[in-house]
C-alpha cells in the first residue's frame, strides 16, 4: 500500500498583487496541514509595491516563505519556477488574488489519497468589495455569467476535464513537464489534459471552495476575458474534441449579433434577468447590465481571435 501523502507546498505565482498579497498569504499560514508546509511566491516583474510586501511577509514567516524571481512573470513560467523550488510531495496551486477556506488543504490531501487522482480542486467562490466587483462576481458564480462549470456552480464529487487552481502530486508534474509555457493563459486546461491522456484522473470535489476577488474595474474586466477568451480558443484550435458546447456560447453570441440578431434583444434578455439577482442591490444589478456583455463579447471576440490565430502572443 502507498504511503499517504502528508507534506505540503503551496506555490503562488505573483504580478501586481500589492492589494491582494498579503490577504492571500494569509490565508495559507492559517492552513492546518496533516505534516510540513511552506509557500513558494513566484515574484514576476510587479510595477507597484508587490516586491516590497512579499519582503515584508518573508520576514514575518521566516523560513516556510521562499521567493522565486520569475523573471517573465508569466503565470506558467512562474508556476514551473516555483514547483521546481518546491521540497513536497503535494503541490497547492494558489492564486494571489484568492483565499483558502480553513480546511482546504488537509481536505485536498485526503481527497488524493483516497481518490488515487494526479489533480483534485473544488470550486472558484467568486467574492465583491464594490458594487462592480460584487456584480462581476455574480457573473462568475451563476450560470448567466460563465456558462456553468462545474468548479464555478458546484455538482458532483468526480472525475472532469479540469478543476480551479489544483492540488497536485509533484510526481505528476514532474513527469509531464509541468505547465506548458506556451501557453499564456489556459494553462490549467491544457495540463489537465495531458494528465488525462497519460490515463490519469483529474478530480472535482465541490467541498473544496476558493474565495476569489475578479477583476474591479471594467477595463480591466474586458482585458481579463479578451485574453481569456483568446487562450481558450487556440485550446479548441488545437484540440477541438475537448471544448465543451459552453466555451461556443460567447462566439456564437457574437456572430449572431453580427449578423442577425438585434443586440438590443440581448441587452434587454439580460436587464430582464438581473432583476432576478436577488442577492444583489439595486446598484449592483445595474452593474450586472454592464458587466454580463463586457464578460461574454469579451470572451466571444477573444475566442474566435484565438481560434484563428492559434497558440501566438498577443
Amino acid at each position: 500500500m502507498a504511503k499517504p501523502l502528508r507534506n505540503i507546498s503551496f506555490v503562488m505565482p505573483v504580478l501586481n498583487e500589492q492589494q491582494y498579497l498579503g490577504s492571500a498569504v494569509k490565508s495559507v499560514f492559517e492552513q492546518s496541514v496533516p505534516g510540513e508546509m511552506e509557500l513558494v511566491l513566484a515574484l514576476g516583474p510587479s510595477g507597484d509595491g508587490t516586491d516590497d510586501v512579499a519582503k515584508a511577509l518573508k520576514r514575518k514567516y521566516g523560513t516556510k516563505l521562499i521567493l522565486v524571481k520569475s523573471p517573465t512573470g508569466l503565470t506558467s513560467a512562474s508556476l514551473n519556477l516555483g514547483i521546481a523550488k518546491s521540497q513536497h510531495e503535494v503541490v497547492v496551486r494558489v492564486d494571489a488574488h484568492s483565499e483558502l477556506p480553513e480546511g482546504y488543504a488537509a481536505l485536498g490531501v485526503k481527497i488524493l489519497n483516497t481518490t488515487g487522482a494526479a489533480n483534485v480542486g473544488g470550486m472558484m467562490v467568486a467574492k465583491g468589495k464594490t458594487n462592480l466587483q460584487s456584480a462581476v462576481a455574480y457573473g462568475y458564480n451563476n450560470r448567466i455569467g460563465l456558462g456553468g462549470g462545474s468548479f464555478h456552480v458546484g455538482g458532483q464529487p468526480g472525475a472532469v476535464d479540469s478543476v480551479y487552481l489544483g492540488i497536485f502530486r509533484k510526481s505528476v508534474l514532474e513527469k509531464l513537464g509541468g505547465f506548458s509555457e506556451t501557453w499564456v493563459r489556459g494553462q490549467d486546461w491544457e495540463l489537465n489534459q495531458r494528465i488525462r491522456a497519460a490515463g490519469l484522473v483529474v478530480w472535482f470535489d465541490p467541498r473544496l471552495k476558493v474565495g476569489y476577488y475578479p477583476r474591479s474595474n471594467i477595463k480591466a474586466l474586458a482585458k481579463q476575458f479578451f485574453k481569456t477568451g483568446f487562450w481558450r480558443g487556440a485550446l479548441t484550435r488545437k484540440a477541438p474534441a475537448e471544448s465543451a458546447i459552453r466555451y461556443w456560447i460567447p462566439p456564437l453570441l457574437v456572430l449572431a449579433s453580427l449578423f442577425w440578431f438585434p443586440f438590443w434583444i440581448y441587452i434587454f434578455t439580460i436587464s430582464i434577468a438581473s432583476l432576478w439577482a436577488k442577492e444583489l442591490s439595486l446598484d449592483q444589478k445595474q452593474w450586472l447590465v454592464v458587466v454580463l456583455p463586457v464578460m461574454h463579447f469579451g470572451w466571444g471576440i477573444g475566442f474566435w481571435w484565438g481560434l484563428i490565430r492559434g497558440a501566438k502572443s498577443l
